[in-house]
């Protein structure tokens, strides 16, 4: 008897055969129970998923001597002349070797007969996108109004070149990628049906060499057979697959984690004098940070991603101590590379030196860790500081009275003033009243506020008179900043404001040029140089929507600080 491959062999019979497609198979089966069979359909996806069996099984579905119905039977003349491809009243034709109009004007011709022996004459072409232009055309008014024993049934990978008109004609169904999992079990059943040995590590390599595609997996495990027989080892399948260079991944990992250059460089040394081709080694070592990556952040299994689960338990144990932080820069890295190294002429050369470049990177910590180390660090100062930063933290811990609007205040006021004849006690400073207010509306600009000396309300107009040089006065005056600050003043007040800033001229130094409280211009220097300093924007750039709000002199040496 003749080979058959085992693609062709376990080819599926019934809907419930058909792996990974349960979205496409059940709305088919419910469709045929209830009597709303479409006359034309339209699947697409990637190759090898099941277009074309599902195909036959819904020929066979509507054909059967006991259908129309979800399970065929696979044993009347109907069935049986279908699964061997010698029905007269289902055809397959290749659209990319019948994509003519000739053969369309064919096909509308022969539509008119009724079927031989079945119900329906069912028309399935595969690859249909690669139909000219003219033959879809000539199918239109086919497709659209066929005669009623006619149904046909479309397959294509690619369903952006079929035109709109087509689709619009046809009921389309999506194929996706089948899972690993789903693969692993189906090509583990084929091996017990065939009475081969294999182990479970080695039917997920075979599914993972397959890409989503059934067929293509099943391909893989026909070659495997016929070079190991019907004992298969983990090295058999490691020689036919090309996976001898997996062991390379994860030693380089390993060696990128721990710091080690060197390591990196004897590693990629032994994989290039190994044969090893360095711009497919970059895809696998991509492919290989990514699961990292992922694996840490699941935490709780890869097997979602379709990442092997024996792959799964290494990667967990060599990321261990590694933050989620640091695996994401590594794979920002290599993926900004990818181009510059697949275009490169010395792909080794350009590896090597992307490889060393990730193990000098310093380890990413946490945002959390950052900040508990922050605090913990605030905590001790304050704890060895004078009781004037206990009392600090006291004050900023007390829960703060709500700011009174300006009307508010003018009420109480107006409540509390003594009767005729007394002296009037004095009134609570508004320009205090409002700064409260204003942090409380938006506290880093409530910090920059807080330095002026002086806030006055006339006429609609709301004066700021900050000190000479304040470093953040150009930083106010953005249109930005002092809309806002318009806009709080305008609800404190309860009337339209405009602003207007001003400055105190600073105090001119003695004959050995300082003065009492001279400081003030060379404070704001040094304000300026640390904002334009580069380790001052690095932490900026650390931590998404961070500002600085104020910075402030060191007055205790002893601490420390």
């Amino acid at each position: 008897m003749e080979y058959q491959v085992l693609a062709r062999k376990f080819r599926p019979q019934r809907f419930d055969q058909v792996a990974g497609q349960e979205h496409v198979v059940r709305t088919l089966a419910n469709a045929i129970a209830q009597g709303r069979v479409g006359h034309a359909f339209l699947f697409s996806g990637p190759r090898g998923v099941g277009k074309t069996s599902v195909a036959r099984i819904l020929a066979k579905s509507l054909n059967c001597e006991k259908g129309p119905t979800a399970t065929p039977c696979n044993e009347c003349p109907n069935c049986r002349e279908i699964t061997d491809g010698t029905s007269m009243d289902v055809r397959e034709i290749d659209g990319a070797s019948n994509r003519g109009i000739d053969e369309i004007r064919e096909l509308r011709e022969n539509v008119k007969f009724a079927p031989v022996t079945s119900k329906f004459k069912i028309y399935i072409i595969d690859e249909v996108h690669m139909l000219t232009r003219e033959a879809f055309n000539a199918l239109l008014k086919t497709l659209e109004e066929p005669p009623a024993h006619v149904i046909f049934i479309f397959a294509t990978t690619e369903n952006n070149k079929v035109p709109a008109t087509i689709l619009s004609r046809c009921q389309c169904y999506d194929f996706r990628r089948i899972s690993l999992s789903q693969i692993a079990a189906n090509i583990g059943r084929l091996a017990r049906a065939e009475g081969i040995t294999i182990s479970e590590a080695a039917l997920s390599w075979i599914a993972e060499a397959g890409d989503g595609s059934m067929r293509d997996a099943q391909s893989v495990f026909d070659q495997i057979i016929a070079y190991s027989g019907m004992n298969i080892s983990d090295e058999d399948v490691e020689d036919i697959l090309g996976m001898a260079d997996r062991k390379y991944l994860y030693r380089l990992s390993e060696a990128v984690i721990g710091r080690d250059a060197g390591k990196c460089l004897m590693i990629i040394e032994e994989a290039y004098l190994a044969g090893v081709d360095m711009k497919h080694f970059y895809s696998m070592l991509l492919k290989h940070f990514r699961n990292l990556l992922l694996v840490k952040i699941a935490a709780d299994g890869g097997s979602s991603f379709d990442i092997a689960p024996e792959q799964t338990e290494k990667i967990s144990a060599q990321i261990q101590n590694v933050s989620r932080e640091t695996l994401q820069r590594y794979l920002d890295i290599l993926l900004g590379e990818a181009d510059s190294l697949r275009r490169s002429q010395e792909a080794r050369m350009k590896l090597e030196t992307l490889l060393v470049r990730l193990a000098y990177l310093q380890p990413v910590l946490p945002a959390g860790e950052i900040l508990a180390a922050l605090e913990a660090l605030e905590q001790r100062l304050q704890s060895a500081g004078p009781a004037s930063a206990a009392q600090a933290a006291k004050e900023r811990s007390t829960p703060q009275p709500v700011p009174e609007t300006f009307s508010e205040r003018r009420a109480h006021e107006h409540a509390a003033e003594p009767p005729a004849g007394e002296t009037p006690a004095p009134h609570p400073r508004r320009a205090e009243d409002f700064k409260t207010f204003i942090n409380r509306e938006n506290p880093p600009l409530g910090a920059k506020i807080g330095v002026a000396q002086s806030i006055e309300l006339k006429d609609g107009c709301l004066t700021m008179c900050f000190p000479d040089n304040f470093v953040f006065l150009d930083t106010l005056m953005e249109k930005r900043q002092k809309e806002e600050i318009e806009r709080i003043a305008g609800c404190y007040y309860e009337q339209k404001v405009s602003l207007e800033f001003k400055t105190s001229e600073a105090p001119k130094s003695g004959a050995n040029g300082s003065a009492r409280g001279g400081g003030t211009n060379s404070f704001n220097d040094i304000k300026r140089e640390a904002i334009n300093s580069p380790h001052f924007k690095k932490v900026l750039s650390q931590f998404e929507g961070a500002q600085l709000i104020d910075i402030k002199p060191v007055t205790d040496k002893k601490q420390g600080v």
